[in-house]
C-alpha cells in the first residue's frame, strides 16, 4: 500500500474551494473542428496543455517525477488558488466535451473519457469542501516536504538553490493551511480529536528538532564532488539559515495553532457521517475511490462473506499443524520466537529474500515487465510510528531514481515475519513496483495517464498479485500461508470497520475488537491502521473490490475461451493501458475475449 504511497503513486485528486456552475460555450461558436486531423489535434493539444498546467499548479509532484522546471517552487495552498483551478478545470472539461471523437482511437476515446470524468468528479468533490480538512495523523503540510525532499535528486547547485527557496516559501504555505483549517472550524469540519493530539505529536517532533538533524537539511549530508567547497559551505549556511530562522518557527507556530486552537475543536465522533453532510461525502468517497457504485450496505456485508471464507482456509492450515482451533493457533504465533524478526535489519532482510526468486518467475506470467529498478528501505523515522507496516513510493520514469518498498521497522521485533512474503508480492514485484513501473513506459498514451491511479486498480493489483504468488508456487512454508490469508482476511476486514465506522456509527473500540475477533493482525498494526481508516474514509475499501474484480474478469476470460486462456496475455491486457477505474477494465477485458474469440477459428486453419 501507497501512502504516504498513495499520494505519490497518483495524481491526487485537487482539492476545491467552492463548485462552479457549469456554463455553455458562447452562443455561435463551432464547438469543434470539423475534420479527424483538427479535432484529434485539438485533444492532443488540449491533453498536452492540461498536463503542463498541472505539473506548474503541483510542482511537488512534477519533482517527484523528476520533472525539475518547477523544483524551487511549492503549491498555493489558498482559496483563491483552489477556486482558479477548479475553473481551469471546468474550462477545459467544456473544451474537451466539445470535441467529436468520431474516428478517434480506441486509446484516444478512453483518454478523453478519463479527462472528463475527473474533472466531472472534481466538481462533484467541490461540494464537499475537502481544503477544509487538509491535515491529519497521515499526511499534510507538516509531513509533505519532509517526505519530498527524500525523492528528489541533487546533482547541482541550482538543485540546492531550488530546496532553499522552497524552503523560504514554506512560512507562507503553513499560514494558508491554516486559515484553510479555520475556516473548516466554523463549518464543522473537522477531524476527530485523537488524531489531531497525534498529529500535533508529528508536528511537534518536527518542530524542536536542530536544524541541522531537521529532514529538511537532507541534502546536506551529501555534496556531489563536483560542487566547490566554498559553494558548499554557502548552501550549508543558507540552507541552515532558512531551516532555523523561517522554517522551524513556521512548524512551531502550526504546532501552537493545532495546540491552542485546531486540538480542541476536533469532533468527537471518529465516522466521517458525523460531518454535516458526512453520509453523503462517504458515498461520494465509495464511488471515487472503488470506481463503483456499490452501497455502504453492500459493502459491509462483502467483507462479512470473505471473513468468512478466509477464516475457513486459516483454520484448515491450523488443524494441518496440529491445532484444534483458530485460537490456540493464532495464540501460537505471538510466543513463537521463530516468527518474529530479531532486528530492524533482519525484517529488512527477510523482504529482500521473497522478491529475487519472484522476479525469475514474471517472465512466465507476463510479456510486459518493468524496467526501473527497485530497493527496499525501512520508513524514515519521523513517521514510523503511525505508518502502515509497508508501503510503495514509484521511482523516476527515466531510471535516475528506484522505485522503493518502504518497510516501517518501528517495534521491530513485535511483528511477524509470517506476513512477509505476502507483503513483499503486493508492495514489490509482481504487485506495486510491476504495475506503476509499467505504466510510466506505456508509449502512445498521453502523459497524464501514465500517473493517473484509481485506488482500486492499484491497490486491487497489489491483493491480486498475493494470490498469485501462490499459483505460481510460493507460499511453501505453511505459516507463511496462513500470512496470506491473514493478509487476505485483513482487507476483508477493512470492508467490515470502514463502512462500520463511517456509515454505522461504529465507535472505534469496535474497530478494533472486529480486528482482534477476526486476526491475529500485531497490536502496533491495529491501532495505526484503525486510526487510518478513520482518518481516510473509504480508501481502505479498494484492495478487496479491486481484486475481487480482477479475479472475476480473469475467471470469465478463462471461462469464455477454455484452453485458449492465456494468462500472460491476460495480465499484459490488464496492464497495457495504465490504472482504470473497474468498470473502465470490465469494458475492455470483455473486448479482449470478445476478439480472442473472433481471433480463433481463423488460428486453427
Amino acid at each position: 500500500m501507497t501512502i504516504p504511497a498513495f499520494l505519490l503513486l497518483a495524481i491526487p485528486p485537487p482539492i476545491r474551494a467552492q463548485k462552479l456552475p457549469l456554463a455553455s460555450p458562447p452562443p455561435g461558436q463551432a464547438s469543434t473542428p470539423a475534420s479527424l486531423e483538427d479535432r484529434r489535434k485539438a485533444l492532443n493539444d488540449l491533453f498536452h496543455d492540461y498536463w503542463e498546467e498541472y505539473l506548474k499548479h503541483y510542482p511537488e509532484f512534477a519533482s517527484t517525477i523528476d520533472d525539475k522546471r518547477y523544483n524551487d517552487r511549492i503549491s498555493d495552498y489558498s482559496v483563491a488558488a483552489i477556486n482558479d483551478w477548479l475553473a481551469f478545470e471546468q474550462d477545459d472539461l467544456l473544451k474537451l466535451a466539445a470535441i467529436d471523437p468520431t474516428g478517434f482511437t480506441d486509446q484516444e476515446k478512453l483518454s478523453q473519457d478519463l479527462l472528463m470524468r475527473t474533472f466531472e468528479q472534481d466538481q462533484e468533490a467541490a461540494d464537499f469542501k475537502e481544503w477544509e480538512m487538509p491535515v491529519n495523523q497521515m499526511d499534510g503540510i507538516y509531513a509533505t516536504y519532509p517526505q519530498l525532499v527524500a525523492q528528489l535528486s541533487f546533482t547541482t547547485v541550482k538543485d540546492y538553490d531550488d530546496w532553499i527557496a522552497r524552503l523560504h516559501a514554506l512560512p507562507e504555505a503553513f499560514d494558508q493551511v491554516s486559515a484553510n483549517m479555520s475556516i473548516g472550524m466554523e463549518d464543522r469540519r473537522v477531524p476527530p480529536r485523537f488524531l489531531l493530539e497525534k498529529t500535533l505529536a508529528q508536528v511537534e517532533e518536527l518542530a524542536n528538532q536542530k536544524p541541522e538533524d531537521s529532514p529538511l537539511a537532507l541534502p546536506l549530508k551529501k555534496f556531489p564532488a563536483s560542487i566547490p567547497a566554498a559553494e558548499q559551505q554557502r548552501i550549508r549556511t543558507e540552507m541552515l539559515d532558512a531551516i532555523r530562522k523561517e522554517v522551524l518557527p513556521a512548524y512551531q507556530r502550526f504546532a501552537r495553532f493545532l495546540r491552542v486552537t485546531y486540538v480542541l475543536a476536533g469532533r468527537t465522533d471518529p465516522g466521517i457521517s458525523a460531518l454535516p453532510d458526512g453520509a453523503d461525502y462517504y458515498r461520494f468517497l465509495i464511488r471515487r475511490i472503488t470506481t463503483t457504485n456499490l452501497t455502504p450496505e453492500q459493502i459491509h456485508q462483502i467483507g462479512l462473506d470473505e471473513v468468512k471464507k478466509d477464516e475457513a482456509q486459516m483454520l484448515a492450515i491450523a488443524q494441518k499443524l496440529g491445532f484444534k482451533d483458530l485460537a490456540s493457533f493464532r495464540a501460537s504465533l505471538k510466543s513463537n520466537p521463530k516468527l518474529h524478526p530479531a532486528s530492524a535489519q533482519a525484517l529488512l532482510d527477510a523482504f529482500r529474500g521473497y522478491l529475487t526468486p519472484m522476479e525469475a518467475k514474471l517472465p512466465q506470467l507476463f510479456g510486459l515487465l518493468p524496467k526501473a529498478p527497485f530497493e527496499v528501505l525501512p520508513v524514515p523515522d519521523y513517521l514510523e510510528k503511525t505508518a502502515p507496516p509497508a508501503y510503495y513510493e514509484p521511482g523516476a520514469p527515466d531510471g535516475s531514481r528506484p522505485g522503493r518498498l518502504r518497510i516501517d521497522t518501528y517495534n521491530a521485533t513485535e511483528r511477524n515475519l509470517y506476513g512477509v512474503e505476502s507483503i513483499a508480492y503486493h508492495e514489490g514485484v509482481p504487485g506495486h513496483h510491476l504495475q506503476i513501473s509499467i505504466a510510466q513506459d506505456l508509449q502512445g498514451i498521453p502523459e497524464f495517464r501514465k500517473y493517473t491511479s484509481y485506488t482500486a486498480y492499484a491497490e486491487g493489483w497489489g491483493l491480486y498479485a498475493e494470490q498469485l504468488g501462490k499459483e505460481v508456487g510460493f507460499y511453501q512454508d505453511p505459516y507463511s500461508d496462513y500470512g496470506r490469508l491473514e493478509a487476505d482476511i485483513w482487507r476483508a476486514i477493512r470492508l467490515v470497520v470502514d463502512t462500520g465506522v463511517h456509515s454505522q456509527r461504529w465507535t472505534r473500540e469496535q474497530m478494533v475488537q472486529y480486528f482482534h475477533d477476526h486476526s491475529n493482525i500485531d497490536e502496533t498494526s491495529i491501532q495505526a491502521e484503525v486510526d487510518r481508516y478513520i482518518a481516510w474514509p473509504g480508501q481502505a475499501l479498494a484492495y478487496k473490490i479491486g481484486q475481487l474484480e480482477i479475479l472475476e474478469l480473469r475467471a470469465k476470460a478463462q471461462k469464455a475461451l477454455g484452453p485458449k486462456f492465456d494468462l500472460r496475455a491476460f495480465h499484459d491486457e490488464v496492464l497495457d493501458s495504465g490504472a482504470l477505474p473497474l468498470d473502465v477494465l470490465e469494458t475492455r477485458v470483455d473486448a479482449w475475449i470478445a476478439a480472442q474469440q473472433a481471433a480463433a477459428p481463423s488460428a486453427a486453419h
